[in-house]
């Protein structure tokens, strides 16, 4: 499977690299809009159905364990999550959608302030869309694309958990979410392929970060 790196130099993923090799620290979780930080610093949000392998794919792109919180439960991530890194860049954690072990009126409250976020931050300069490989895009991932779209809000597709499934399976998938994509004025046109476990494609999302500051 190719990960993409043909599409950066040698020399845009070494400077990436070493973006990722500084100082990356949490600085607040967000429950309410009024708790954004006040900064014109760029920030990249990670989104995705819960589960899908978020915070290990944010610990493994930032190369220092444990800076997301992972967890076997699913819905976890409650609230969004700032990451600093380097004083370049914020990452920021969006909550799990489609399933939440909370009560319904605690989804819905994280819901309105994920939506009122991703339309009204000026400093997102794009949404890394995580989709599962062995699942593809499902119903609650397009309901969601849908959104963005009507946002304006620049996404880009990441498939994670590459190494769970086969070749030729990850090909079809990619090929797959490639068509859907197309369908979408605000998709990025590159689908990136992950696997934070096997550490594959990691350095090409992190040159994709890099390119927004």
């Amino acid at each position: 499977m190719d990960f993409g790196q043909k599409d950066f130099s040698d020399q845009q993923i070494k400077k990436a690299n070493n973006l990722f090799s500084s100082s990356c620290d949490f600085v607040i979780s967000v429950a309410k809009l009024e708790q954004l930080p006040l900064t014109d610093m760029p920030e990249v949000a990670f989104a995705g159905r819960s589960n899908v392998g978020k915070s290990s794919l944010i610990n493994a792109v930032c190369n220092k364990k444990g800076l997301a919180k992972t967890s076997s439960t699913p819905g976890r991530t409650q609230q969004l999550n700032y990451f600093n890194l380097n004083e370049q860049i914020h990452i920021v954690d969006l909550p799990g959608y489609g399933y939440a072990q909370a009560p319904e009126h605690l989804v819905k409250q994280w819901q309105k302030v994920i939506f009122a976020y991703l339309q009204g931050r000026v400093n997102l300069k794009r949404v890394m869309l995580l989709i599962d490989s062995r699942h593809g895009i499902k119903k609650v991932d397009k309901e969601v694309m849908e959104m963005l779209d009507k946002a304006a809000v620049t996404y880009q597709v990441v498939l994670t958990k590459s190494d769970k499934i086969g070749k030729d399976a990850l090909a079809k998938v990619k090929t797959e979410t490639e068509a859907e994509i197309s369908k979408h004025a605000a998709a990025y046109t590159r689908v990136l392929t992950t696997s934070s476990e096997k550490k594959q494609g990691i350095e090409i999302l992190r040159a994709e970060i890099a390119s927004l500051i």
